[in-house]
């Protein structure tokens, strides 16, 4: 359980710091950092970039959430 716990400390870690670089990357009217990977001004309000964009941050604050759960439950028992 030991090792599990430790597994658990730097996944939240690694998971919490992408999280916040890609909150960073999101633009907040057609200027941010992902307009210079082609995610500004494209038909239908947002670009291809953008929405994976969206979509991985979704995703990284999910697994966030879950695994800081697991680690509550965890440090609790």
């Amino acid at each position: 359980m030991n090792v599990a716990k430790y597994i658990l400390y730097v996944l939240d870690c690694v998971i919490g710091v992408a999280v916040v670089i890609l909150i960073f990357l999101h633009s907040g009217k057609d200027a941010g950092l992902s307009s210079m990977f082609g995610g500004g001004g494209s038909i239908g309000g947002g670009g291809v970039v953008q929405k994976n964009l969206d979509r991985l941050t979704v995703v990284c604050a999910v697994v966030f959430v879950v695994v800081s759960i697991a680690l509550a439950y965890i440090l609790k028992s």
